[in-house]
């Protein structure tokens, strides 16, 4: 993966394109969320890509969180801050679209954050249909196939050391809590090296209009998205 391929940089910005995030999210993601299909009328651009960027950008942290307020359409600019403890990434007019806060140690060991950066990103794109689906399930709910509703709110990293290599990404635990029609997924995962944990991190995603599970309606979205993966060369 060359990081620098889907987005643009300028005057201390970034920005996108519609065909670099749906790129970033169909080939380097395994994502085929329908919102990062480039003529996706309610199109953003992929929060993965975004954390990417920060860590190709600022190197990687022993304890990262990130925390997302809006989503990135195509064409924002978004300025790139200062280095610190805190980035605020903010439009030209200063709308908060993402904040990352940061501590301890950090590296900018190129390898190391890519190998990390692929492993979360292809966990991260399959978690639908891989995870969510069985989760909702179990609860006997589902989303609404035709305007899913799923909102990436924050994730967190925690790392026991930086004298690593080449991290694998395991799930651990999930779990999903209902509040009528709404639904809050936490997504809990280690990071292991070899056979030793060598860090833990959260997802946390905000699941909207749910109604309640239907198997054959799920299994007609199932189908759809299988013949979109076959149909784009990723089946």
């Amino acid at each position: 993966m060359v990081i620098g391929d889907f987005f643009s940089e300028k005057n201390g910005s970034i920005s996108f394109t519609r065909q670099q995030g749906s790129d970033f999210a169909k080939q380097v993601a395994d994502d085929f969320n329908p919102l990062h299909d480039a003529d996706a009328k309610r199109f953003c651009i992929p929060g993965d890509l975004l954390f990417a960027i920060i860590l190709s950008k600022y190197g990687l942290s022993r304890h990262m969180e990130f925390t997302f307020s809006g989503m990135v359409m195509a064409g924002t600019e978004l300025v790139l801050p200062d280095i610190g403890p805190q980035l605020l990434f903010q439009d030209v007019d200063g709308k908060l679209f993402l904040r990352a806060d940061r501590s301890g140690e950090n590296t900018r060991n190129q390898a190391l954050i890519r190998n990390l950066t692929d492993s979360y990103v292809r966990f991260s794109g399959h978690t639908f249909p891989d995870i969510l689906v069985p989760l909702l399930a179990r609860q006997k709910v589902m989303i609404n196939p035709q305007r899913p509703m799923v909102i990436y709110e924050s994730m967190q990293i925690d790392l026991d050391t930086l004298d690593i290599t080449e991290p694998v990404l395991q799930v651990e635990n999930n779990e999903l809590k209902l509040d009528g029609k709404r639904g809050n997924v936490l997504l809990s995962f280690n990071l292991v090296e070899g056979d030793a944990v060598v860090g833990r991190g959260r997802k946390r995603m905000v699941l909207g209009g749910l109604r309640d599970y239907d198997e054959a309606t799920m299994n007609q979205a199932l189908e759809v998205f299988d013949e979109r993966k076959r149909a784009l060369g990723r089946g």
